[in-house]
C-alpha cells in the first residue's frame, strides 16, 4: 500500500473518531465505535513514520516531522489510558491534532535528521525529552477541559461534552497523575541532556534549557503544593498551562525559528 494513502487513511479515521466523540457523546456504543477508529488512526499513523524511518534509513527530526511523531505518541498515549480510565473525551482535540500534524508532514517534506547520528545517550535525551513534552501536553489539555468542566457546571443545565466527564475531582486526580509521569520524564531528559551535550552555545540550546528548567521548576512546585498546601482548582491549571507553555516555546520555539524563518 502506498505510504501516502496509509497517512489519508489516519488523518480520516482520527478526524471521524473526533466527530464521533463530539456527535454521541452520550451514547455508549458510538463511544466504543470513535474509540476503535482512535487505534486505527494511530496504528496507521505508527506505520506511516516506521515506513518512512525505513525509507530515510533514519528519522527525520525536521519541524513538522517532529511535530507528527509527538502528536502520534499523544494520541497513542490516550488511547492506551482509554483502557482504564475516563479519559477518550480528550480525544476532541487530540485526534484532529494528529490528524493535522500528519497531513503537514505530509505536504512539507524536509531534509532528513536522523537519530542514527547521535550516540546512544543523545538517543536517550531526544526520546525521554519526545515522552515527557507529550504526556505534559496530554495534561495541558486535561487542564483546559478541567477549566471549561469548572466553568461549566456553574451553568444550568451544562453541555452535553461536560456531563459526560468524570466527576470533578476525578479530572483533578487525572491530571495529577499525568503531570506527575511527565516529570519523570522530563527531569530524565534534562539530566541527559546536562550530561551529554558538548556546547549549549554552538548548538543553540541555551534558551530551550532555560526554558525547560523553569517549566521543570514550575511542574515540580504544583506537585509539592498539591501535596503540602492542598493546591487544586484554578491554581493546578494556571500553572499546568504556564508550565506546557514554556516547554512549548522549548521545545518548538527554536525549531520554528531557525527552520522555517532562518532556514537552518
Amino acid at each position: 500500500m502506498n505510504i501516502t494513502v496509509i497517512a489519508i487513511i489516519s488523518i480520516c479515521t482520527y478526524l471521524s473518531s473526533a466527530f464521533l466523540i463530539v456527535q454521541n457523546i452520550n451514547k455508549n456504543r458510538a463511544k466504543q465505535t470513535a474509540t476503535y477508529f482512535g487505534w486505527i488512526g494511530v496504528c496507521t499513523h505508527l506505520i506511516f513514520i516506521g515506513l518512512n524511518f525505513q525509507l530515510n534509513t533514519g528519522f527525520n527530526f525536521g519541524f513538522f516531522n517532529t511535530g507528527s511523531l509527538i502528536a502520534m505518541i499523544v494520541a497513542l498515549l490516550l488511547s492506551i489510558a482509554s483502557l482504564n480510565k475516563p479519559v477518550e473525551t480528550l480525544g476532541v482535540a487530540i485526534f484532529p491534532i494528529a490528524a493535522g500534524m500528519l497531513a503537514l508532514e505530509l505536504n512539507s517534506p524536509e531534509n532528513t535528521q536522523t537519530l542514527t547520528q547521535h550516540n546512544w545517550a543523545m538517543s536517550a535525551h531526544i526520546l525521554t525529552s519526545i515522552i515527557a513534552f507529550s504526556l505534559l501536553n496530554i495534561a495541558a489539555i486535561q487542564a483546559i477541559l478541567l477549566a471549561f468542566q469548572n466553568q461549566q457546571l456553574k451553568s444550568h443545565p451544562p453541555k452535553k461534552i461536560i456531563q459526560s466527564l468524570p466527576p470533578l475531582q476525578t479530572m483533578e486526580s487525572l491530571l495529577f497523575q499525568m503531570l506527575t509521569t511527565g516529570i519523570i520524564f522530563l527531569t530524565i531528559s534534562l539530566g541527559t541532556g546536562f550530561l551529554f551535550i558538548e556546547d549549549l552555545f554552538a548548538q543553540h540550546l541555551v534558551h530551550k534549557t532555560v526554558l525547560s528548567l523553569l517549566a521543570w521548576i514550575i511542574f515540580t512546585g504544583l506537585l509539592l503544593g498539591r501535596n503540602f498546601y492542598g493546591w487544586r482548582g484554578l491554581t493546578a491549571i494556571k500553572w499546568t498551562l504556564v508550565g506546557f507553555l514554556l516547554l512549548l516555546l522549548a521545545y518548538f520555539g527554536s525549531k520554528l525559528v531557525l527552520e522555517l524563518i532562518l532556514h537552518r
